[in-house]
């Protein structure tokens, strides 16, 4: 190659629109060379599962597509991306490296060697903002440290000006001769097509969904959010993950929303732009406090004696436990790669303050089943179940099943849902365990535990433990 060249390093931001790295690599008027790297693991991860890569597959096929719209071509690589972009450097006179920011400690690492090998070779190294409105380090407190309470979080979150949507690369130049691997297909880490009915994936589903979202269901999100049954969530999870829409295109639709709402809309998408901000003080509790993925947020909670895992985790994996709203929760999971939020809870707090099993089980259970798994999200939100995490739900405040159920599907329609044995039962019988010692339903099996009992349980045991914390 003659010509020297711009690279964007394509990670979780599989989109064209409103793309800092490669809005500002086109603008630079050389050949653009938009790369992604296939990681080489097979089998088992810890941190996905067929779901996710068959979504990504999906998202990488229509990213391919909409760079060929406007000129260019994604190229696909496997390995190392340092390794792999040192090569590609060599091999298109690149100039440039663009790419955006990783939230996660695992991808700041690479960043940091990625840095080095760009001021060692003398190639500009530009890194981008793209997955959060603002920064770790953006929102802090007045002497500058970070926030571990989420609501001063979010009052200083909200305060700030956001940045606006940035417009699509009208063009782009991508060399014919460089070589790329074929799209891949779920079978590339080792396995089968899931079974699981995922959403449509890539950046035109994304922006129907958003779409749908801000068409009315981010006005009704304050009174239908908590409610499985309901389509009351926005199901942009996914996208955010993938980046097939930006966030500062999600905030920016979510005001022109609330602009045209009524008070009620308004109020409901208040409420979504805060849970935004829970999504971004996450993302700083892993920027700032990395060893959360490995213990306790609260030093007073390291240490906890949780119970072994057996035949009790492969019943609540594979929802037979006999609490109906925990089993509905982990069978949509199974069947669909996504939970309802408000069950996520309750799953999470039975696993841990039922069960008595360690919160870190769970999380690596999530993250394998997922398709809309963020590290950052689904630790705090596994941590604040267990009580253990940032701003956590206090340990003895400890979800009942059977209360959750009446207040949240008490007509048992998201239950019904994802349990069919329990089509034909009143909806009263899904609201207290069966007094008759008897299963509510044929082939569906009798509670695993009594809740009060192993809540008194988790009571003494977190008590002792502080106690002991204490001396």
């Amino acid at each position: 190659m003659s010509e020297a060249s711009v690279i964007h390093w394509f990670r979780r931001d599989l989109r064209i629109a409103d793309h800092p790295g490669l809005y500002h690599a086109s603008r630079r008027g050389l050949p653009v060379v938009p790369v992604y790297f296939l990681s080489t693991w097979r089998g088992r991860h810890e941190w996905t599962g067929p779901n996710r890569q068959q979504f990504l597959c999906g998202c990488l096929e229509s990213l391919a597509r909409n760079l060929e719209t406007i000129g260019g071509r994604l190229i696909l690589r496997e390995g190392d991306a340092v390794a792999g972009l040192r090569a590609l450097i060599g091999e298109t006179r690149a100039v440039e490296l663009h790419f955006h920011a990783d939230p996660d400690p695992f991808g700041k690492s690479v960043e940091a060697r990625v840095r080095a090998m760009c001021l060692a070779m003398g190639i500009a190294c530009h890194v981008h903002e793209d997955v959060s409105l603002h920064g770790p380090d953006e929102v802090l407190t007045q002497g500058g440290q970070p926030y571990k309470v989420y609501t001063p979080y979010s009052r200083n979150w909200l305060a700030l000006p956001k940045p606006a949507p940035l417009g699509k690369p009208s063009a782009l130049r991508t060399p014919a001769k460089v070589s790329s691997l074929p799209l891949p297909s779920v079978a590339r880490w080792g396995w089968k097509v899931p079974a699981a009915s995922l959403p449509e994936p890539g950046e035109r589903a994304a922006r129907a969904r958003l779409k749908r979202a801000v068409a009315g269901k981010i006005q009704a999100y304050a009174a239908k959010r908590d409610l499985p049954a309901a389509d009351g969530t926005s199901r942009l999870s996914q996208d955010l993950r993938f980046g097939l829409l930006s966030i500062r295109t999600v905030f920016s639709e979510a005001l022109k929303a609330r602009a045209a709402a009524n008070a009620a809309g308004r109020a409901g998408i208040d409420v979504f732009i805060k849970e935004l901000a829970w999504r971004e003080f996450y993302f700083a509790i892993l920027n700032h406090f990395p060893n959360v993925l490995g213990e306790e947020f609260n030093p007073e909670w390291r240490g906890l004696p949780w119970d072994g895992a057996g035949e009790s985790y492969e019943l609540w994996k594979a929802g037979r436990t006999g609490f109906p709203i925990v089993d509905a929760g982990m069978r949509e999971l199974l069947a669909t790669g996504f939970m309802h939020n408000r069950v996520r809870m309750i799953t999470a707090m039975f696993l841990t303050k039922d069960l008595h099993l360690d919160w870190k089980l769970g999380e690596s259970h999530f993250m394998q089943h997922l398709v809309d798994g963020e590290i950052a999200s689904n630790n705090g939100g596994w941590q604040w179940s267990a009580g253990t995490g940032a701003d956590a739900a206090p340990y003895f405040r400890i979800q009942n099943p059977w209360s959750q159920t009446a207040r949240y599907d008490p007509r048992g329609l998201y239950i019904k849902r994802w349990v069919p044995e329990l089509a034909g039962v009143e909806p009263a019988r899904l609201l207290e365990p069966p007094k008759d010692g008897k299963p509510i339903a044929p082939g569906y099996p009798l509670p695993c535990l009594d809740h009060k009992t192993e809540r008194e349980r988790t009571l003494a045991i977190f008590k002792k433990h502080r106690a002991g914390a204490g001396r």
